[in-house]
Order: C-alpha cells, then sequence, then structure tokens
C-alpha cells in the first residue's frame, strides 16, 4: 500500500471513530447541570476534505495543506428534531470562518457539513468573523449576530494589531442560504458580543449590546447594555443603557457580555453570560447567569453571585488558557436545556441541565455581597440554617 493509500485509510478510520465516539455525562456534579466527559467538537472532526489535498500526484505523503488549528465558540439551534452548531473554526491561517455541524442527539455524533459557511461579505469587507449567535425571532427569521473585525484605519504606521470590531448580521430560513444585512450601528467605538432578543420590544428590535472604548479595553464600557432600532435590514440603536454592570473585584471587573439569546420561561428570561477578571496569568472567563422579567427584558430581577461554569481540568488548557465562553444555548419544548460551551480558545463542550434547574439557581442562589465580610456572614448564615436542620 502506497504512503497516500495507508495514510488516507488511517486518518480516515480515526475520524470516523471519533464522529462515532458515544458520550456519557460526568457523575455527580454540582446539581445544576451535567458536564459531559468528551468535548462535542475539536478541530479533529473538520472533515479530512477539507485539510487534505487527495490528489496522490499533487500530494503523495497525504500531507495536511489547509490545516484546522481549532474549533469552538458555537451557536447553537435545533431545527425539525435536529441539533445544529454554527461553529467557529479557525485555520493554521489565523482567520476564523463558520461551519455548521449537525447531529440527530444534542451530547454527540456532531459531523460537519460538507461544506463551510460562504458568508456574504459587505462593500466593506470583514478580515475576520468569529462567534456567531444564532436567534429564531418572531419575524420568521433566523438571525446570525457575529463579530466583524477589521484593521483600524487610524492605526500608528507599524502596529498591524489594532482592530475595529462591531456587529455583522445575517439572516436565513434553512442555515444553507444566507443574507448579509447591514452592521449594526451604534455610538459606541467598538462592539463585540452583540445579542438579538428573539421577540420585539414596542414593536421594535432590541439588541443586547457590549459597547468598549478599545477593541481589548472596555474603557468606559459599563458592562451589558441594552437598545432598540426600528428595523433589523439596516439597523441602529441610538442610546444604549447597561442593565448588567461590571464590579470590582468579582468575576466581570474587567468585561462581561451576553452569552447566547436569553431563555423565555413563566418566570422571566434566564440569561446566560460570560465575566472576565485579570490574574497573574493573564485574563479568567467564566459563565454566569441572572434573571430579568418577562415584560421588561431589561430589567435584572435576580443575579445569583460567582460562577455558573469555570474551566476545570482539561477545559483549562488550550490555545488561549483559562477560558470559558458560551454563545450557544438549546432549550427544548419538554424543559431540557443544553449549553455548549468552549473552553480555552480550543475546543467545544455541552453541559446538560433543565429550565427548572437554571431558575432554581437564579432565583434561590444569594447574590455577591461584592465585600469579605459579607460573603463570610452569608456563608455562615447558611451553615447556622443546616446545622439546625440537623438538630
Amino acid at each position: 500500500m502506497s504512503k497516500f493509500n495507508e495514510r488516507k485509510q488511517l486518518l480516515t478510520e480515526r475520524y470516523e471513530a471519533l464522529v462515532q465516539r458515544k458520550n456519557e455525562p460526568v457523575e455527580l456534579g454540582n446539581g445544576v447541570f451535567d458536564r459531559y466527559i468528551h468535548p462535542v467538537l475539536t478541530a479533529e472532526h473538520a472533515p479530512l476534505t477539507w485539510k487534505y489535498d487527495f490528489n496522490p500526484e499533487t500530494n503523495p505523503f497525504f500531507m495536511e495543506r489547509l490545516g484546522i488549528h481549532c474549533v469552538f465558540n458555537p451557536g447553537a439551534i435545533s431545527l425539525n428534531g435536529k441539533f445544529y452548531l454554527v461553529a467557529r473554526v479557525e485555520g493554521n491561517d489565523r482567520k476564523s470562518f463558520f461551519a455548521i455541524a449537525e447531529s440527530d442527539s444534542p451530547v454527540e455524533g456532531f459531523r460537519f457539513w460538507s461544506h463551510p459557511i460562504l458568508l456574504p461579505e459587505t462593500s466593506d469587507p470583514d478580515i475576520n468573523v468569529y462567534d456567531m449567535r444564532l436567534v429564531q425571532h418572531e419575524d420568521g427569521w433566523i438571525y446570525g449576530l457575529f463579530c466583524t473585525e477589521r484593521k483600524d484605519p487610524a492605526a500608528p504606521k507599524g502596529d498591524l494589531s489594532s482592530a475595529i470590531a462591531q456587529c455583522g448580521i445575517v439572516r436565513t430560513k434553512d442555515l444553507k442560504q444566507w443574507e448579509r444585512l447591514a452592521d449594526l450601528k451604534t455610538a459606541s467605538n467598538q462592539q463585540r458580543n452583540v445579542v438579538l432578543h428573539p421577540e420585539f420590544i414596542d414593536g421594535k428590535y432590541a439588541f443586547y449590546t457590549r459597547p468598549q472604548d478599545g477593541f481589548i479595553d472596555t474603557g468606559s464600557g459599563g458592562g451589558i447594555g441594552w437598545g432598540l432600532s426600528d428595523t433589523i435590514e439596516n439597523a441602529v440603536v441610538e442610546s444604549e443603557i447597561i442593565i448588567d454592570e461590571r464590579h470590582y473585584h468579582t468575576i466581570k471587573e474587567v468585561k462581561n457580555g451576553q452569552g447566547p439569546a436569553p431563555i423565555k420561561t413563566d418566570k422571566g428570561w434566564i440569561h446566560i453570560a460570560h465575566g472576565v477578571r485579570n490574574t497573574a496569568a493573564g485574563l479568567r472567563y467564566v459563565l454566569y447567569a441572572f434573571l430579568s422579567d418577562l415584560q421588561e427584558p431589561n430589567k435584572v430581577t435576580h443575579r445569583p453571585g460567582g460562577h455558573l461554569l469555570a474551566p476545570e481540568g482539561i477545559e483549562r488548557v488550550g490555545d488561549v488558557s483559562n477560558v470559558a465562553f458560551c454563545n450557544g444555548v438549546i432549550a427544548q419544548d419538554d424543559g431540557k436545556v443544553y449549553i455548549y460551551y468552549a473552553s480555552s480558545d480550543t475546543r467545544c463542550h455541552v453541559a446538560a441541565t433543565t429550565v427548572d434547574q437554571l431558575l432554581d439557581y437564579c432565583i434561590n442562589t444569594p447574590e455577591d455581597p461584592l465585600r469579605s465580610h459579607a460573603c463570610v456572614e452569608q456563608r455562615i448564615a447558611l451553615i447556622d440554617r443546616n446545622l439546625q436542620l440537623q438538630g
């Protein structure tokens, strides 16, 4: 057997074993959600046809020609009984693109479609795109909001890192044909982590925003914002209010941002967000949750203290270590919820829970009192209640 055929056969067998691998929940989690043993998507899930030249004459050693570095930060949606992840795929060339993986199961068996999404461009082409949030809006469209990045034209000569980040918008009915709309316009210098609310508010499109002064630093950006637009085709948010603020010495002291679109329940909207703090080892990203009013989603009613999910074990290791990030969730009619999160900008995981569990967590977990003394008092009160119950 030639080197070409040998490597092709072995790599194909390994790929099929990976895609067909069974996934089981980790035993005895925290009671809020169940992690799963294996990631649901990794760079190794990328089809061989994306990476290798299958012509033995031009690739006799069956070498990778266009490598895939990471697969992470997926948007998520369920349609007609199937589960879809629109993942951020990063090539060895550092460019990100979107690709759809499909499965009959929410926790295993995800297989990429044959081709990635060839995203339509605007008159000002994107240099990089990433982190799509999917939402089924009540207007009948499925929208994808993502970060579009272009080089900062005001950067000093020789500065090849400074960028302008804004919110790109596409829409589709079938995840196959995508229509590009105009980028969201706001008064902020930079916009990342923008999410579309799934329902009209006073007849307008509602956006969760994250205003920033700079590409990396939030500056005066105070947290998760909220704004309305008359249209979606040329969306303009003229006024942003902050609905979830950053706070000193908390999990969200440096940055925070809305994750996926919130989950509607009879007790309010469940939000999953990310919070960022600085450490001696760099920025640490975790997930947290909060609940907002059913009729006025911009009014937060419950803020459970601390993180909902933080990277653990191998999740802490990767291209950008110590990061948990979520921009995809699927809430089913039977109350089951699947949270798709990425670890360390490298791979995609799933955590399973229910609407009832998340509501219990949001409503009954105490808020962060923001001072060590008060936090100890809070914990002692819990201990004393438990000791009384034990008799």
